[in-house]
């Protein structure tokens, strides 16, 4: 079967399954809702009565805002995972490279301590997000680099990663170990379970416009390998292609952090295997990260809040199925490359 087949049919299945989970996410849950139920509901007019006024409620209000975030989480992050790996060709980059999930834990950390609303949190999140890669800028310039290399580049990220897990750790150890501790620890691990339908109106234009600009820029990720005069020759500028993949690829990943915390794995995991699948050219691993990404998050969120009573971290999940995967992979392939 040839690449381009099999990509079709890959993203074919791959979205006929998200629509599968997503009905089945509606129905699943401590309170369960029969899939008929959820068509009704969905598709024909509201009844008064309290029992669908009850679903309605869990539904609209609940379900399926958390659904759609984490069907945007996981697809924007894979499809920055997988960006950020073509960009510094390096097979271990995530979306974190820049230290932009560490500046926007900080920030919401820090709001949190502060007491501020659910709005103030994520938006002082993503404030703080965007500000770690401009940091990161800041300090190559500093270093008197009009066009630093990617190395100095994710060098710098690493130093501003450090600089802000430092500052979360530091705002731990002042908060109160009653009250304010365990909520800043507990949303540290990343969950969907704060999710509601104003908190997406910030959050889902920019993860939703990060993400269309790398599905936009898998072309042109392909040309990141050459070098300036090959790429000037096929009228490329590779600065301004990286400039645009950063800006993409923080702004989902500040979006999705100032949201539901730090998830790892998935900007790791889910770029590789679509590797596997179709190879180096991002014109197939981009989008089949995106349909793949969404997928995984949705499947391991929909675990997190139906496996236990109390719900699991997502975070977790993403960890505890993520590691195994990832060492298989490895077994597989004899060390995966980009």
């Amino acid at each position: 079967m040839d690449r381009r087949r099999k990509f079709i049919l890959w993203i074919g299945a791959m979205t006929a399954l998200i629509l599968c989970f997503s009905l089945l996410a509606l129905c699943m849950g401590q309170f369960h809702i029969a899939p008929e139920r959820v068509l009704r509901e969905l598709f024909a007019p509201r009844g008064a009565d309290a029992v669908r006024d009850n679903v309605h409620t869990t539904l609209y209000n609940i379900r399926i805002p958390r659904i759609l975030m984490a069907l945007l989480a996981g697809a924007g992050l894979a499809a920055s995972g997988a960006a950020f790996q073509s960009l510094f060709a390096n097979p271990l980059a995530t979306p974190d490279t820049l230290g932009v999930a560490n500046g926007a834990s900080f920030g919401a950390a820090l709001g949190l301590l502060l007491g501020g609303s659910a709005f103030a949190v994520q938006g002082l999140a993503l404030l703080c997000g965007i500000a770690a890669v401009l940091l990161v800028f800041a300090v190559t310039r500093g270093m008197g680099l009009r066009s630093p290399s990617m190395l100095m580049v994710i060098l710098a990220g690493m130093v501003i990663s450090s600089l802000f897990s430092a500052l979360v750790s530091l705002i731990k150890y002042v908060a109160d170990p009653q009250d304010v501790l365990p909520v800043i620890t507990f949303w540290l691990m990343g969950r969907f379970s704060g999710v509601t339908r104003a908190s997406l109106l910030l959050s889902v234009p920019l993860i939703a416009l990060g993400t269309l600009l790398i599905f936009l820029l898998r072309f042109r990720l392909n040309a990141l390998s050459l070098s300036e005069e090959e790429a000037k020759a096929m009228g490329i500028r590779l600065g301004r292609v990286r400039l645009l993949v950063i800006a993409a690829a923080a702004m989902t990943t500040a979006s999705v952090v100032s949201v539901c915390g730090v998830i790892g794995w998935v900007g790791l995991l889910v770029p590789h295997i679509s590797r596997m699948l179709f190879g180096n050219d991002n014109r197939y691993v981009v989008p089949a990260s995106i349909v793949s990404g969404a997928l995984f998050m949705l499947v391991v969120d929909t675990l997190a809040r139906c496996a236990n009573a109390a719900e699991i971290p997502v975070s977790i999940l993403t960890a505890v199925i993520g590691a195994p995967v990832f060492v298989l992979l490895l077994r597989r392939s004899g060390g995966i490359g980009v």
